[in-house]
Order: C-alpha cells, then structure tokens, then sequence
C-alpha cells in the first residue's frame, strides 16, 4: 500500500510538472508569435514611411520628367472620367430617392436638395472617386511597376543612372495629387445634376425652387474640403500602388498580390482618411 502510494504521488507530481511545462510552452509561444507580428508590422509602417519620404522628396527634387507627368494626368484623369462619372450620376440619383423616400414620413421632403447637394460634396464624391480611382489607376501602377520589377526593368535603369523614384514613382504621386480633386469636382456637378434630374422629373420638384435650395445651403468649405480629401486620396492610392509594385514578389503571383495589396490598402486607408480629415474640418 505504500509502494502503491508513493508511486501514485509521483505519477500525480509528474502530470503536475507536465500540465505546467505545456502551460508555460504555450504562454511563451503565443508571447512569441504576439511579438513576431507586432515586430513585422513595424518593419512594414518603416518601410512605407521611408518610401513616402523618398517619393515626396523626388516630387520636388530636379530633374522632371513633364511628358512622364502629363502621360499620367491622362491616365488617371481623362481615362478615369468615364467610371466616376457614372458613379457620381447614379449616386446622386439614388440620394434623392432614399432621401424623398424617409422625409416624407417627417413632411420634410424640402430637404431633399440640402441633403443630396452636402452629402454629394462633403462625403460621397470623395470617398467614392478615390475608390473607383483606387480599383482603376491603384491596380495599374502596382499591375505596372511590378512587372517592371519582375523582369528587371528597373534595375536596369538603376544601371543606366536613371532613378527609378524619379522616373517611376515621382509622376505618379503628382498626377494622382493633382488629377484627383479635378475628377471629384466634376463629380460634385455630376452628382447635384443627378440628384436634380430624380427630384424634377421623378419627384414633381420645382426646377427653381430646387436649385435655389442647393445654391442657398451650399459654402465654400462644402466644396474646399471634398476637394482637400480628394488630394489626399489621390496620394494615398499612388503611393500605395507604387509602393506595393516597386515591392512585388517574383512571377505572376507576386504581381497579383502587389495588385490586390495596393487596391485593399488604398480603400482602407482612404477610409481612414476621410473620417479624420472630417474631424477636422466639422468637428
């Protein structure tokens, strides 16, 4: 019996040390794994800022490249008019059926146009436009530079003392910054106009009423401020769709997920954006 005891105690002791050695294990590797992860997300933020800061020095550093810039105002700009447009159109079209739709449960369907013409300029031809221009010019320049990275295009103009940030990266980031707010403010006019056709021809709005409620509520900052998020959108997506494609992994499936990487951070960041750009224009 006491063999009997002394052996089950330390049958008993040994689990104990087991169970705490395997607890102890389990706490270091999730303090490890808690730590690679934070370590390769500051790895990340570093490397972006040090290519954001690289960018922007190039973008006011000589020499310019004016035919490389004015390629891409095309681009980004008159190629993306198309889809914003459309966009704006139909957005406007739609806040002013669900707007009409729920004030006229309150009698207040006279707010119809304030709604449609300060959502359209403060918050959705913004935020819209910079992720139509995020899913077409983002994926692009990442589609672009990563292939040029693949088949080591811009080593090579590294060897004929070109500098890629120069060539590549500085064009981009200005056409981005400057084209953005001109497609956001002609989808402000697309947008309103949209927004005017549902409430005149749908809606039995007032043509003249309706307009002088748009131009009545409507300042300066309403405007001013979709268009400083616009530039700030703009940059954003050409920073990140070349930074992801000056980065792409080797082959195909590099290139594709530098594309995918550029579009998803670009929206979120965008979205980011825009909320606190809002804090400090209307808080």
């Amino acid at each position: 019996m006491t063999d009997d005891t002394h052996n089950t105690t330390t049958e008993l002791t040994d689990n104990l040390v087991k169970n705490s050695k395997s607890a102890i294990d389990y706490v270091l590797d999730s303090c490890e794994a808690i730590g690679v992860t934070i370590m390769h997300l500051f790895r990340i933020i570093g490397g972006i800022s040090i290519f954001v800061f690289n960018a922007v020095t190039h973008v006011f550093l000589p020499p310019f490249y004016p035919r490389l810039i004015l390629r891409q105002f095309v681009d980004i700009g008159y190629y993306s008019l198309p889809v914003v447009g459309m966009t704006a159109l139909f957005t406007g079209m739609v806040l002013a059926l669900q707007s009409y739709t729920g004030f006229a449960r309150f009698n207040a369907e006279s707010a119809v146009a304030s709604v449609v013409v300060l959502s359209i300029t403060r918050e959705l031809a913004p935020v819209l436009a910079g992720l139509m221009v995020a899913g077409r010019v983002g994926a692009s320049m990442a589609a672009e530079i990563g292939t040029m990275r693949v088949t080591e295009q811009i080593d090579a103009l590294s060897t004929l003392s070109v500098n890629p940030f120069k060539y590549l990266i500085a064009p981009r980031v200005i056409a981005g910054t400057l084209m953005l707010p001109v497609l956001v403010l002609i989808g402000d006019i697309v947008g309103v106009f949209g927004g005017y056709l549902v409430s005149i021809y749908n809606l039995g709005f007032s043509p003249g009423s309706y307009l002088s409620q748009t131009w009545n509520i409507i300042e300066r900052v309403d405007v001013v401020s979709g268009l400083v998020k616009a530039a700030v959108f703009g940059f954003l997506v050409s920073v990140m769709g070349c930074y992801h494609g000056f980065n792409s992994g080797r082959g195909a499936q590099g290139v594709g997920a530098a594309t995918t990487y550029a579009v998803v951070s670009s929206s979120i960041l965008i979205l980011i954006s825009n909320y606190l750009l809002t804090q400090v224009f209307f808080s």
